[in-house]
């Protein structure tokens, strides 16, 4: 068994829930005490879908329309006005990335349980329909699904004509719903980009906004997307990223993306001096997604003493694609992958596909980027609509599904979603590591987690500087990745110093080390805990770091100011050695 220590203020909780269960629905169960409860709603008529279209125009998602109206009535406009912002306002933090400023969720597993609120025919509250998730035999077909996918391509078309590219407006629509307005697409995709940044694209948000409101005027509606602009706004100045608000010019993004050098290369494709206060010990290695928005790697590089960083996808590594960058200040000479040589193509990795896969569909990676998971009635409607025509246009759509949410091939016009274990593997992790805790909660940490055979190639070079093991510290660890990447090269562990403020990830890492370590794990739930003192204090303890590690995901992108100020604290608590 491995030493550690816990310096998480969280009790150990243990979730006995199925691997299978999914989660309860996180929507607020906001009510005023004065406001009619569910059963006085029972006699009240059913809201029209013109009303509740009515208020989707407004750039509110159906599905918190309809919880509003459930919760207090729609007789009151300016009361159910009020609690729908409310609603939007309590959800917008924790949908950030997903479409946070519209309040939009992605229509995933985790959602399913919200699917009730949709349910006109029993606005009364009787739940009794318990299969209506599930396929309805008098769901359209086909032509439904065509017409469907053509009002997608439409506005599509309008987005790309108001100078969104096609990928984002395709994403922004999978999540939001094709029956949502321009003004709630054009929100999300803002959302998305966390900065709002419209200038890169020749249309600026003034112009948007006056878009909406030609669309559809009132007084009540501007002060809706007023209230969308400075939601934005919040995000630029820093509550929604810490990159956001930068006017410097983009990083060029290389293509490919291939990093200093792959696997296949005999030397670096570049020379780099990394200047005097940048040379290592401690060697620093910190990580963030490739297309950040405008501005953000620029400001990241002059934090880590202008290092230019290293851009490298995944799919050279192994069969998913992962886009991201990375800097560190790590030799990039002589370098090693590991071995065995990872499957780089889906056929390869997992065989019994290759039986169903349809010649249309040209995907031969994959992305495993997904928190959240295609929902079955989606894959039923595919299943539905292949069986019934084979038109190149229902095709084409249904490979754009299967790009989204990752979808594999098991059967004759069969998809379904990749199953934890499999992204596990894809991503470099071993079998079973997330394995015990809900399964949606695995998805969530493998989508925010390193790709192991990736970042093993790029620490590879610690294991002959460090024959003796290494002590890390370890920000954001998440699931562990490049720990797991240090033990899969044989670099021994003597201490790590964990930061990781979820529960379930700590629990993870926690059985992971317990299985497979002897040095000393000490956990910090807290990254703002980690002040310059106690910093001194493990240096005293411990010794040297001879790696800082993290990687910054989504609502942590904070860790690109912690991690430059916890570097120093630690340079200067080594200097007084």
């Amino acid at each position: 068994m491995a030493d550690r220590d816990s310096d998480s203020d969280d009790n150990v909780k243990f979730d006995w829930e199925s691997d299978g269960e999914a989660e309860p629905s996180s929507a607020p169960a906001f009510r005023n005490s004065d406001a009619p409860g569910p059963s006085t709603l029972a006699n009240e008529e059913a809201p029209s879908t013109a009303l509740i279209e009515e208020y989707v125009a407004m750039g509110f998602p159906k599905e918190i329309v309809v919880k509003g109206m459930k919760e207090i009535g729609h007789s009151d406009a300016d009361a159910l006005l009020e609690l729908i912002l409310t609603y939007q306002a309590l959800g917008a933090d924790d949908a950030v990335g997903n479409c946070s400023t519209s309040g939009c969720a992605p229509q995933g597993v985790e959602e399913e349980e919200d699917d009730d609120d949709l349910d006109f025919e029993n606005w009364d509250g009787d739940d009794d329909d318990v299969g209506g998730r599930g396929t309805n035999c008098d769901d359209p077909g086909d032509e439904d699904f065509l017409q469907e996918m053509s009002q997608k391509d439409k506005k599509i078309n309008s987005l790309v004509d108001m100078g969104f590219p096609e990928d984002e407006a395709n994403i922004a629509i999978t999540r939001c719903g094709v029956d949502a307005d321009l003004c709630v697409l054009v929100d999300s995709i803002s959302a998305s980009l966390v900065a709002g940044d419209f200038n890169s694209r020749n249309i600026s948000d003034h112009q948007v906004m006056d878009r909406c409101f030609d669309s559809f005027g009132g007084r009540k509606k501007a002060r809706l997307m007023e209230e969308s602009k400075k939601r934005r706004m919040q995000y630029a100045q820093g509550s929604g990223s810490s990159f956001a608000g930068s006017h410097d010019e983009p990083t060029r993004i290389p293509d490919p993306m291939v990093g200093f050098n792959l696997p296949s290369d005999r030397k670096p494709s570049m020379t780099r001096m990394l200047p005097e206060q940048a040379v290592g010990p401690p060697f620093f290695y910190f990580q963030n997604v490739a297309r950040a928005p405008r501005g953000a790697w620029t400001t990241i590089s002059k934090k880590f003493y202008d290092i230019q960083p290293e851009f490298v996808d995944s799919k050279y590594f192994c069969a998913a694609s992962r886009e991201s960058g990375y800097i560190h200040n790590l030799p990039i000479e002589n370098r090693e992958a590991l071995l065995p040589f990872p499957l780089k193509t889906v056929f390869d990795a997992f065989p019994h596909y290759k039986k169903w896969w349809p010649s249309w569909d040209p995907r031969r990676q994959l992305n495993c980027l997904q928190a959240s998971v295609a929902t079955a009635k989606l894959t039923d409607q595919i299943q539905r609509t292949l069986a019934r025509s084979g038109n190149p246009s229902v095709q084409k759509h249904v490979v754009d599904e299967c790009k989204t949410w990752d979808l594999v091939w098991v059967g004759k016009n069969k998809v379904a979603q990749l199953e934890p274990d499999e992204m596990e593997s894809l991503l470099g992790f071993p079998r079973d590591h997330t394995r015990g805790v809900v399964k949606t909660e695995r998805y969530k940490s493998l989508a925010n987690s390193f790709q192991v055979d990736t970042v093993a190639y790029h620490l590879s070079v610690l294991r002959d500087m460090f024959p003796n093991g290494v002590n890390v510290l370890s920000l954001s660890t998440g699931i562990g990745g490049g720990e797991v990447a240090l033990h899969r090269l044989g670099i021994r562990m003597r201490t790590v110093v964990s930061v990781e403020e979820g529960e379930t990830n700590r629990r993870i890492f926690e059985g992971w080390w317990d299985q497979t370590q002897t040095g000393k794990l000490v956990q910090i739930a807290n990254l703002k805990s980690l002040t310059n003192e106690r910093i001194a204090s493990l240096v005293g303890r411990f010794g040297c770091f001879d790696l800082v590690i993290g990687g910054s995901q989504g609502e942590q992108s904070a860790l690109l100011y912690d991690y430059p100020r916890i570097l120093d604290a630690i340079k200067s608590a080594m200097a007084r050695m």
